[in-house]
């Protein structure tokens, strides 16, 4: 196979993506991704079904996760249930199959209709229950044959979409990378965003070396905080080894999330239907196969907070947490993160991520951020592209506001 390089390079004043080059000089533009790709030869025989209804998409499910490359949040039980509780706007997933009519690649999107934006394509998994990690799914050897059909496919088909807005997206992800060097080959317009980071540790071998990657005052914290609270025996933490573990440990992250975020003034994830339906059924689906864990600390048999999470790839991902506001000055917080942290590594976990969120605390625990873009990628249709242009300006009116309050700290 030949090894190449794509660049994708964009208009510094507006992100705007202007053309896919080879190799060369970028000059005064700056590059999205850079990643190595093999080229593959296009597969002869290769199509695409889409996927409008739910018994079609339930028909997938036998074959959907060996795309996914180990990341939960891109599971066939995660986005469908998704699918299942909110249901917003039509179906349109992408089904890319080789002559063998073996599954190769899956775009799990949805489509949404607007008077101003037109016809929208969007991750299932998004909006409120902020997904990460999203991408197109397939493996490593059929990356480049995928991405190519998905991106021909949109272009011949460019009457059934307007715009495709793809948020959070990785910039190590070169999946997607691949993706949207194939749309601007084929004319499409994309407009790139940074979004918030996503925050990893990347785990070492034992507690000793992560304790000594911690600042000297930090260091002393925890080790203080492990002493009075685990190793006094005050504290344990539980984690769900059956069903009705699985369902207890629910019932006390719902109340303390919920109870803490009323005591902020804000309502709490769960004050929303659709979002407590579908993280319910999502745990007790993704349960039995390890990809879904239940913790909570109890201090002299209370529990004071509780965090779910999703688990895929040797990676633990800390997706939702509460914690109860009487017993704040038990540092109930910090008490669970070095817990689930420590147990991450005992369990040979490669890895601990925060998700996404720029709170200052990730990086106190020593996580690094991941930049992520938001993507939004027009048709290279006249009334997809009059509908960008005109998203554009409004979007520039937004920024230059934004940037004059900021200047006059009204904000």
């Amino acid at each position: 196979m030949e090894e190449l390089s794509r660049r994708v390079c964009l208009d510094v004043r507006r992100g705007e993506i202007l053309r896919s080059c080879s190799p060369g000089p970028a000059a005064s533009l700056c590059v999205l991704f850079l990643e190595p790709f093999t080229f593959v030869p296009p597969l002869r025989f290769m199509h695409i079904d889409l996927i409008t209804d739910d018994a079609s998409l339930a028909g997938l499910a036998g074959e959907w996760d060996s795309l996914t490359r180990d990341v939960p949040f891109r599971s066939f039980a995660w986005l469908s249930t998704w699918w299942k509780h909110y249901h917003e706007g039509e179906l349109f997933v992408l089904a890319v199959r080789d002559e063998q009519n073996t599954l190769i690649g899956l775009a799990p999107w949805r489509r949404s209709r607007h008077a101003g934006r037109g016809k929208v394509l969007q991750f299932l998994g998004s909006g409120e229950v902020c997904s990460d990690y999203l991408s197109l799914l397939t493996t490593s050897d059929t990356a480049e044959a995928a991405t190519t059909a998905v991106a021909s496919w949109l272009t011949r088909n460019n009457r059934e979409w307007d715009v495709l807005e793809l948020a959070g997206v990785s910039t190590s992800d070169c999946v997607a990378a691949k993706l949207v060097g194939n749309l601007v080959d084929n004319g499409n317009a994309v407009n790139r965003k940074e979004a918030d980071n996503c925050w990893r540790i990347e785990l070492p071998d034992n507690w000793d070396d992560y304790l000594a990657a911690l600042s000297k005052s930090h260091r002393k914290q925890i080790r203080r905080l492990w002493k009075n609270a685990f190793e006094s025996g005050r504290a344990q933490l539980h984690t769900a080894s059956s069903p009705e573990e699985l369902q207890r440990g629910m019932e006390i992250l719902v109340d303390q999330h919920q109870r803490r975020r009323r005591s902020l003034g804000e309502p709490g994830c769960f004050a929303s239907k659709a979002f407590s339906g579908f993280l319910h059924e999502a745990a007790e689906r993704m349960f039995p196969t390890g990809q879904i864990e239940l913790h909570w600390v109890e201090v002299e048999g209370r529990p004071v907070t509780a965090e779910i999470h999703l688990s895929g790839g040797g990676v633990s991902y800390a997706y939702q947490s509460g914690v109860d506001p009487d017993y704040l000055h038990e540092e109930s917080g910090r008490l669970i993160m070095i817990a689930t942290i420590r147990r991450a590594m005992e369990q040979g976990r490669r890895a601990f991520d925060f998700c996404r969120g720029d709170e200052p605390y990730k990086a106190h625990f020593r996580a690094e951020p991941r930049p992520s873009v938001d993507l939004r990628i027009a048709a290279d249709s006249t009334s997809s592209q009059l509908r960008h242009g005109v998203w554009l300006a409004g979007d520039t009116v937004k920024s230059l506001v934004k940037a004059g309050l900021n200047l006059t700290g009204m904000h």
